[in-house]
């Protein structure tokens, strides 16, 4: 269902609010976003705004395999969960969906709970991306806001090429060793909310 921007912009600054009541050391570090977020004049969910804009992801976790599900990503090259920018439209944690199965594929996802009776996103991270001159993009900051799905890791994978250079199910101490602090970050989560062994 289509959101009109002035309630995805209030769903935004719930899900903020939401994942900060779990993670409340995380507040200086998304200081960024809510202040975009909050200036009703910021087209914060338009991929063209430099300062920043918010894009969706997923941790798709195969709790029986205790695997995670990845993307080489096409243009940055390096493994990263699925997502993408945010168009405008959706809920947050849909659009995330919707990026897993345009990236991958896998279609059959459940949300996984976390962060209490009413679930919060897995992960929100604002980072740099560096500018992209084959798609006319200067360096800007990405909002990205990550959810958490169950999947069958036996669904077969479908690739999308234009995006992607392979998509594949990862080990999580493969998965907590790649070069960001984000995934080890997101492997102590899944420890924590008893979905994977501590290590």
């Amino acid at each position: 269902m289509r959101l009109p921007p002035p309630a995805l912009r209030a769903h935004a600054l719930e899900e903020v609010h939401r994942y900060l009541q779990v993670c409340p050391g995380e507040a200086a570090s998304l200081a960024a976003l809510a202040e975009q977020l909050a200036d009703v004049s910021d087209p914060v969910f338009s991929r063209a705004n430099l300062r920043g804009h918010i894009t969706t992801s997923a941790i798709v976790y195969d709790p029986r395999r205790r695997t995670v599900l990845m993307i080489h990503h096409q243009a940055l090259d390096r493994w990263l969960q699925p997502g993408g920018h945010h168009e405008g439209q959706d809920r947050l944690d849909v659009s995330a969906a919707r990026e897993v199965t345009e990236e991958t594929g896998v279609a059959a996802l459940a949300r996984l709970p976390w962060g209490g009776e009413h679930p919060a996103p897995f992960d929100i991270e604002t980072h740099a991306i560096p500018a992209h001159p084959a798609k006319a993009e200067g360096a800007h900051v990405h909002h990205d806001f990550i959810y958490l799905f169950a999947a069958d890791a036996s669904q077969p994978l479908q690739p999308q090429w234009a995006e992607v250079q392979g998509v594949r199910w990862m080990g999580l101490a493969q998965f907590a060793a790649l070069p960001s602090a984000r995934f080890a970050r997101m492997a102590r989560k899944l420890a924590a909310a008893g979905l994977a062994p501590p290590r």
